[in-house]
């Protein structure tokens, strides 16, 4: 009774596997995608125009804040909360800026139609991992959303972006193997 018990769970775990499982990885896919991409969105004032107003983001939201976040990577004068115009740093981080606009809206975008899906994810935690780490140090940012953005990520890392994705079409993505 228990062995027909547990080969009865098994192919109904197989099951649900085979059914459900690309719907959920494309949703997760695209579900962590679109945090990115709006954020990534909001850069652009239209197609290759960033919005510099994002520079300022940049400079004091994320590395010269008022007050001072414990932990964060702080690039201006920390007595003057002002950079030196036109130094090294200012242009580190305008490019910086432009950077991850580029990077907010190209990865999101492959990982949503699931080519190089895994690439996207790694790129994706990068980008998560700087914000807990450099912007945002913080036990609370790291519980939520980085914890989130990241395990989403990391799933899609170990599964791959599933059947419903250019990967899987193209043959860049095996179908995986169920562990016994």
């Amino acid at each position: 009774m228990v062995y027909k018990l547990r080969e009865l769970y098994l192919k109904m775990g197989q099951q649900l596997t085979r059914y459900i499982e690309p719907l959920a990885l494309f949703f997760l896919r695209f579900m962590v995608a679109k945090v990115f991409l709006d954020s990534g969105l909001s850069k652009w004032d239209s197609f290759l125009k960033f919005n510099v107003d994002k520079y300022d983001l940049f400079m004091y939201e994320f590395f010269c804040p008022d007050p001072v976040r414990d932990g964060a990577l702080q690039l201006c004068n920390p007595e003057t909360l002002e950079y030196v115009e036109g130094s090294f740093v200012v242009r580190m981080i305008e490019l910086l800026a432009v950077f991850a606009g580029i990077a907010e809206v190209v990865l999101p975008v492959l990982l949503i139609i699931g080519l190089l899906s895994r690439f996207a994810a790694f790129g994706l935690i990068g980008m998560t991992m700087f914000i807990q780490l450099a912007v945002f140090p913080t036990w609370d940012h790291w519980i939520n959303p980085a914890s989130w953005w990241a395990v989403s990520l990391l799933v899609i890392v170990a599964r791959g972006p599933g059947f419903l994705s250019i990967d899987r079409l193209l043959g860049l993505d095996a179908k995986p193997t169920l562990a016994k």
